[in-house]
């Protein structure tokens, strides 16, 4: 990677703090959630512009939405709070509606919450490839390689996605980068009127918060980053974690079923070889599901994964077994909302903006090939999916070099990790830790849902950062717990909340 400076190699002239300021902000009410989660009335939303392409900044332009609820208690405010729910591409505006559910009282009084759809997503100017959901098959587009192994069709898709991402995209697609929406977020700042930002999210928001941090240093106030990314392995490297990742988080699904639905399995290994069994005898007579059409062993897979995030959703593993088994009815099937003015493809195109533009792939297909079949051998799981080859390697060169994330700036960042997250393992956050220094501490929780800031599951993690978001007291040194002692209670709210609030899209568990 090439050293990026404050401004990633723009120059000073293009920073944002120079641009011309928005227009007055015009606060309205906000817009339908894209996943139909109720918008809190306390929420407000308006539109800001902002510079298409930062080197041009007087030039195009782009629409970001932002929203704000307001502390009820002024006297006690500190500033913003602002979020993301990862993806890259979840849709964030109303991240509040639930955020407010889930912080505690002293963090609500102290900062206005607030959060933005980046650009190209939801309401912020939403990008498309052209494709409606038909077209972009699950376990397609994640991309699982055939049964026998092969990544020919995988070549195929990748190669046609981003020829019509590219089409139908528009000018916009090709600056739909994490670096961009880092310039936005401080945008967003100046048009509050705000001197610093606080920030608090995950998954992908890990890595966008700590470009942010890494091109503003000196505008963070208290940064919270959970799930982490590799900053030294976007993106491939990053996707290739995801086998690995899935066999050991494997393990606590085994174990609970082992506790919990001993049909599939009278212990951890045996549900392990049945998993793998019933996934080898999808690929070769898959069923139908009344809604989801064909369930083959991708498919199969997928569900597994997307499910594996929390686990409070491993009755739905089971559920899918079940069904697939012949010895339970068909699970639910999420049915995605359409929204005027939001393409159906809308989370795809920008998971192709983003991760195709943010830095360039490999282009030999020989590579991918290789890198599938010796994951596919070590980790059956997921076969390999997680090597295999994108739209990335198709597309053109990124508009400029990717932000090399660095400890510069001050000591405010708290990182959060479970060990055994299977979107974003526990070797990436170590490479988060490793880029940001002096300037991080991180707490590691023995566990392994996707989001370690869930107050249904108390930790040290939990217990800290929100001193941390209060009082602004960084531990002292790098910290490791086990979740703490509690009942395990299904509540499918909080848990579908603190997934989104934690970077989760809803897509991801069906």
């Amino acid at each position: 990677m090439v050293l990026a400076s404050l401004l990633s190699g723009l120059p000073a002239q293009a920073a944002p703090a120079t641009v011309p300021t928005s227009p007055p902000l015009t606060w309205t009410e906000c817009p339908p959630d894209p996943f139909g989660t109720p918008v809190d009335p306390r929420l407000r939303c308006t539109t800001l512009k902002a510079p298409l392409d930062y080197r041009a900044p007087r030039g195009a332009t782009i629409d970001i939405a932002v929203s704000r609820m307001r502390t009820a208690k002024p006297g006690l405010r500190r500033g913003i709070l602002l979020h993301n729910a990862g993806g890259p591409g979840g849709a964030s505006l109303n991240l509040p509606s639930s955020y407010v559910h889930v912080y505690p009282q002293d963090i609500l009084d102290r900062y206005d919450l607030v959060s933005f759809d980046p650009r190209g997503v939801g309401y912020s100017s939403p990008v498309t490839c052209g494709r409606t959901w038909d077209q972009l098959p699950n376990e397609v587009y994640l991309p699982f390689p055939a049964p026998d192994g092969s990544i020919d069709a995988n070549v195929t898709f990748a190669r046609d996605l981003a020829r019509d991402c590219l089409a139908e995209g528009g000018r916009e697609i090709r600056y739909v980068t994490t670096a961009n929406t880092a310039r936005d977020m401080d945008r967003i700042r100046v048009a509050l009127g705000e001197s610093k930002v606080s920030y608090n999210s995950g998954s992908y928001g890990s890595y966008l918060g700590a470009v942010y941090a890494t091109m503003f240093p000196e505008r963070t106030d208290r940064f919270v980053i959970d799930s982490n990314v590799d900053p030294g392995g976007i993106w491939q490297d990053q996707w290739r974690m995801w086998d690995p990742g899935a066999e050991l988080r494997f393990t606590d699904f085994a174990k609970w079923a082992v506790a919990q639905d001993p049909a599939l399995g009278a212990t951890p290994d045996k549900v392990r070889t049945n998993f793998l069994a019933l996934a080898d005898r999808l690929d070769r007579a898959p069923v139908t599901h009344p809604k989801a059409g064909q369930v083959n062993g991708n498919l199969f897979r997928a569900a597994y994964r997307g499910y594996s995030y929390n686990v409070v959703f491993f009755p739905e593993i089971a559920a899918w077994w079940h069904f697939v088994e012949g010895t339970g009815p068909a699970p639910d099937w999420f049915d995605f909302p359409v929204l005027p003015g939001i393409p159906a493809d809308n989370e795809v195109a920008v998971q192709v903006a983003v991760t195709c533009g943010d830095i360039g792939s490999p282009r030999r297909i020989d590579q991918y090939r290789r890198e599938v079949r010796e994951d596919r051998a070590k980790y059956p799981i997921l076969a390999g999916m997680g090597a295999n080859v994108r739209a990335c390697a198709f597309w053109p060169d990124p508009v400029e070099p990717p932000v090399r994330v660095t400890d510069r700036g001050p000591d405010n960042i708290l990182i959060l990790q479970n060990l055994r997250d299977p979107a974003t393992p526990y070797a990436g956050a170590l490479g988060m830790r490793r880029a940001l220094g002096h300037r991080a501490r991180m707490i590691t929780v023995d566990a392994g849902n996707h989001g370690v800031y869930d107050p249904s599951t108390p930790s040290c993690a939990v217990t800290e950062t929100d001193r941390f978001l209060t009082t602004g007291a960084l531990p002292r040194r790098d910290l490791f717990c086990k979740p703490d002692p509690a009942p395990p209670v299904r509540n499918d709210t909080l848990a579908r909340i603190t997934l989104a609030a934690s970077g989760v899209s809803l897509s991801d568990i069906g």
